[in-house]
């Protein structure tokens, strides 16, 4: 059972409390909307800015700016000095595009897809079908839009750039030569794994369409002699590249249990002896007990034909029936978890 402890509302809570968190919603749009606007942007340009200033930069109406501005400011996005409004610690840190831990690219995808999705919830949870527009049609006829494939592609960088420098902790890299990135997007992971580690090389195995996208964006990172692509879909080849080590991250969330047990398989065949096969996403505890894993494992519902998160216990069982024997769960950050199997040396 979740203890008392991980719920939002304990149980003192009345209704005052229960509206309050009836009107979150409230508080991710004024965050939503300010990034889609380019609040956080306009304000690093300028420092400081008025009301009126800000309002003449951004087109807001007048009848709207104070309070939405307000509500920034109490939300702990923006901070107000007399008449001038600045980006708060917590901004600049994650809101300001080119910022070191900027989640830009999440925010968008999020208010694109995931937030008239969640309008949807009712019916996800009586039909188990998707609500969200793009899990209706092709990937790959998304992958071919440049409206919908720049979000995608900067939620994803969002998503691994937070996760990188974890996972480059996290595991003896200098023990192992080269990296595989099963489902590695546009190489933005692979990229900040060989800059940690620079003996490193790695392959990123990926759709067509992502080749260029990763070669522009590697380049632009100085990593396209380290960073090689191999075009193909994991589920129609046969094989995988081989590495000494092979990742799958934040990949298995998107399929149902039976096929995230064929990739395991798949991805186990390509790791070379000595080496490891690494797995991470936004796992569950066997009694989930963390509510931010439970709601990305909605967000899968909402937007994926059987996509979830899991259980860590079923990844280790889905190693153990691919044939490793070694196998290791590890916490990756505090919004993944990392399991490693290590495959025996010849």
């Amino acid at each position: 059972m979740t203890s008392a402890s991980a719920t939002v509302l304990p149980d003192s809570a009345g209704p005052v409390d229960v509206k309050r968190l009836a009107n979150a919603f409230c508080h991710a749009k004024l965050l939503l909307t300010a990034g889609k606007l380019g609040v956080f942007a306009a304000l690093e340009d300028l420092g400081s800015a008025t009301e009126q200033e800000l309002s003449e930069r951004l087109g807001l109406h007048p009848r709207a700016s104070r309070d939405f501005l307000y509500g920034l400011v109490l939300l702990g996005l923006l901070e107000k000095d007399g008449d001038r409004y600045a980006n708060s610690a917590a901004a600049r840190r994650s809101l300001v595009p080119g910022a070191p831990e900027y989640v830009g690219g999440f925010l968008a995808r999020a208010d694109r897809m995931l937030y008239p999705a969640w309008e949807q919830l009712d019916e996800a949870v009586t039909t188990g079908r998707p609500q969200a527009a793009s899990a209706q049609g092709s990937f790959l006829d998304m992958l071919g839009d440049p409206v919908q494939r720049g979000p995608y592609l900067a939620m994803m960088d969002s998503a691994n750039s937070a996760v990188a420098p974890h996972l480059a902790e996290a595991f003896p890299w200098a023990a192992h030569g080269t990296l595989v990135d099963v489902g590695g997007c546009r190489g933005n992971l692979a990229s900040r794994l060989v800059q940690a580690h620079p003996h490193l090389t790695a392959t990123v195995f990926d759709l067509p369409p992502m080749g260029d996208a990763l070669r522009e964006h590697t380049a632009a990172l100085g990593t396209d002699d380290k960073v090689s692509f191999v075009p193909g879909d994991f589920f129609a080849d046969t094989e995988l590249p081989q590495g000494d080590v092979v990742m799958m991250g934040h990949v298995l969330h998107n399929w149902s249990p039976e096929q995230r047990a064929a990739l395991v398989a798949k991805a186990w065949d390509a790791v070379r002896p000595g080496g490891a096969l690494l797995v991470y996403d936004a796992m569950l505890d066997d009694e989930p007990t963390d509510l931010a894993r439970i709601l990305v494992s909605i967000n899968m519902l909402l937007v994926t034909e059987g996509g979830s998160e899991y259980p860590a216990s079923e990844c280790r069982g889905w190693m153990e029936a691919a044939g490793c024997t070694d196998v290791e769960v590890l916490p990756l950050g505090t919004h993944d978890t990392l399991v490693v199997g290590r495959k025996p040396a010849a």
